[in-house]
C-alpha cells in the first residue's frame, strides 16, 4: 500500500492533468469556433472603423522610406488595441505581434505613396502637394489593421489557435525594395509563411484571385544617355546628331521584344521618358531616354538586359554617336517575379472560397507589374493576391498610378476579414505539437542593422538566381 501522502499527491497530480487536457480541449474548441463565417460577421462590423483608417492614410501620403506620420497612426492605433510591436525596420517599417509559438505566419501591407497630384473633388484629397495614394496601400494598410484587431480581439478571448501571427508594415514598396531590407535586417526570421494582398481595379469588386507560381514580373529601369556633337540646327552636316542616333535606337529597342523573344514568352520593354535639346534652332549635345524592361522569369529579363546593353552602343555607332546604359540599382533596385509557393497559393484560394464563395474565388492572370514581395516569396512559402475593387458606380474604373485612381471602399471589410482568416486558418492547418526545441516566437527588438539601414536596396542583378533556393540575394 501506498503511504496516506503519495495517495494525496497522486491525486494532486491527476487532477491538476485533468485539468490541463480541459484547458487545452476548450482552447481548441474555441479556435475551432473562430469559423470564417463569425470572422466575416465581425468584418462587417468594422467596416466603418476601416473606411475611416482608409481615408486618413489617404490625406497624408509620404514617399517611401519617409512614411513618418503614417507609422505614428499605426503606432497610435496598434497602442489602442493593445498589440506589441517592433520598429524601425527599413528605416520606417514595423512589426506587430500577436499570439506566441509556433507555426509563425506573417502578413505584410504596404506603405509608401506616389509622386502624382492627386485632382480636386475627393473629399478626402492628399494633404501633401504632389503625392498621392494611386495604388491603394492606404486600402491595403487599412485592411490589414482591421484584420490585427480582428485578431488581437480573437486572442483576447481565447479564440486564436496556438502560434503567432507577424503584420508587417512595410515602406518603399514603390521602387525602394523596402521589403528585401526588413528581410535582410531580420524582421521575418523563425517565419514559416507569408500573405500580402494588392487591390485591383480591373478585377470584379470583392473577388479574390491568385495562382501558384509566377504571378507579378520582375522589373528592371534603365537610363541609356546618347551622346553627339551639338550645334546650328541649320548645320547639321558640322554636327553629329544625337536625336536622330537616339530615335534610330528606341525604334530598334522595339524589335527584341517582338523578333528576338518567343511569341509564348512574357516580356515588355517601355521607353517612358526622352528628353533632348531647350531650342527649336540648336541640335543638343546629348539625349537621355528611360524606360523598364520586365519579364516572368529572370532568364527572359536578362535577355532583354543584355540585348540593351549590346544594342546601344553599335546602333549610336551606326550614327556617330556613343550610348551609355544605366540601370539605377541604386535609386530603383532589381525586383525579381514575385513566385508564389504552390501549397500556400492554393491553400489561399481554398480559404478564400471558404469565406466568400466559390465563385469569388478565382485563379488569375499573371500581371507584367513589378512587387517588392517578390523578396518574401524567395525566402519562405508564400501568397500573393489580387482583391478586385472595379465597380463603376463607385467611380473604381481608374487604373493603378492614375491620378483618378480610386477605390470601391465597399470591399474593405471583406479584404481584412480575408488576411485574418488567412491567419487563422493556417494556424489551424500547420499547427505543429509542442516539443522541447520549440521556442516561443516572441517579438524580438529590432536589431541594430535594422534601425542603421539606410539607402536602397541593392541586388547584383547579374548573379541572381532564379532557382528554387532561398539563398542570398
Amino acid at each position: 500500500l501506498m503511504p496516506p501522502q503519495h495517495t494525496i499527491w497522486k491525486g494532486a497530480i491527476m487532477a491538476a492533468l485533468l485539468f490541463a487536457v480541459t484547458a487545452v480541449f476548450l482552447a481548441i474548441s474555441h479556435a475551432q469556433s473562430l469559423s470564417p463565417a463569425e470572422i466575416m460577421k465581425r468584418a462587417e462590423a468594422l467596416q466603418g472603423w476601416i473606411t475611416e483608417q482608409r481615408r486618413e492614410f489617404h490625406k497624408t501620403p509620404e514617399p517611401g522610406f519617409s512614411e513618418l506620420k503614417t507609422r505614428s497612426r499605426i503606432m497610435r492605433l496598434l497602442e489602442d488595441h493593445s498589440v506589441i510591436y517592433r520598429y524601425p525596420y527599413a528605416k520606417t517599417g514595423l512589426v506587430a505581434y500577436i499570439g506566441s509559438g509556433k507555426p509563425v505566419i506573417a502578413l505584410r501591407t504596404d506603405m509608401d505613396a506616389l509622386p502624382i497630384q492627386e485632382p480636386d473633388g475627393v473629399l478626402y484629397k492628399s494633404q501633401n502637394e504632389g503625392w498621392m495614394h494611386a495604388c491603394g496601400h492606404d486600402g491595403h494598410m487599412a485592411m490589414v489593421l482591421g484584420a490585427t484587431k480582428l485578431l488581437k480581439e480573437a486572442e483576447e478571448k481565447g479564440e486564436l489557435p496556438p502560434g503567432s501571427i507577424r503584420i508587417f508594415f512595410q515602406p518603399a514598396e514603390e521602387g525602394g525594395a523596402g521589403g528585401d531590407l526588413m528581410i535582410r535586417a531580420g524582421a521575418l526570421e523563425d517565419t514559416e509563411a507569408a500573405f500580402a494582398m494588392h487591390v485591383m481595379p480591373h478585377l470584379p469588386s470583392g473577388s479574390v484571385h491568385t495562382r501558384p507560381g509566377t504571378i507579378m514580373a520582375g522589373a528592371l529601369s534603365f537610363r541609356v544617355t546618347v551622346t553627339g556633337r551639338g550645334g546650328h540646327a541649320a548645320m547639321p552636316h558640322l554636327n553629329v546628331d544625337p536625336v536622330v542616333a537616339a530615335a534610330g535606337l528606341i525604334s530598334s529597342l522595339q524589335t527584341v521584344v517582338s523578333r528576338e523573344t518567343s511569341p509564348l514568352g512574357s516580356g515588355v520593354l517601355s521607353i517612358t521618358m526622352l528628353r533632348a535639346g531647350d531650342a527649336y534652332n540648336v541640335i543638343p549635345d546629348e539625349v537621355m531616354f528611360g524606360g523598364t524592361i520586365r519579364g516572368l522569369t529572370h532568364e527572359h529579363l536578362m535577355f532583354m538586359k543584355q540585348r540593351l546593353e549590346e544594342m546601344a552602343p553599335t546602333v549610336a555607332a551606326a550614327y556617330g554617336c556613343n550610348a551609355t546604359v544605366d540601370w539605377r540599382l541604386a535609386e530603383q533596385p532589381y525586383y525579381p517575379p514575385t513566385v508564389n509557393d504552390e501549397r500556400m497559393a492554393s491553400f489561399a484560394l481554398q480559404t478564400a472560397a471558404s469565406l466568400l464563395g466559390e465563385e469569388q474565388s478565382q485563379v488569375a492572370e499573371p500581371l507584367m507589374t513589378g512587387e517588392d514581395f517578390a523578396f518574401f516569396c524567395r525566402k519562405v512559402p508564400c501568397a500573393l493576391l489580387f482583391l478586385g475593387i472595379r465597380n463603376e458606380s463607385a467611380g473604381a474604373v481608374h487604373a493603378l498610378h492614375s491620378p483618378k485612381f480610386t477605390m470601391d471602399e465597399s470591399v474593405l471589410h471583406k479584404g481584412a476579414a480575408l488576411h485574418a482568416t488567412l491567419a487563422v486558418e493556417y494556424l489551424k492547418a500547420f499547427a505543429t505539437k509542442p516539443s522541447s526545441d520549440t521556442e516561443a516566437a516572441a517579438p524580438k527588438s529590432a536589431p541594430a542593422s535594422a534601425a542603421a539601414s539606410s539607402g536602397n536596396s541593392v541586388v547584383d542583378v547579374d548573379e541572381y538566381d532564379d532557382g528554387n533556393e532561398k539563398d542570398e540575394l
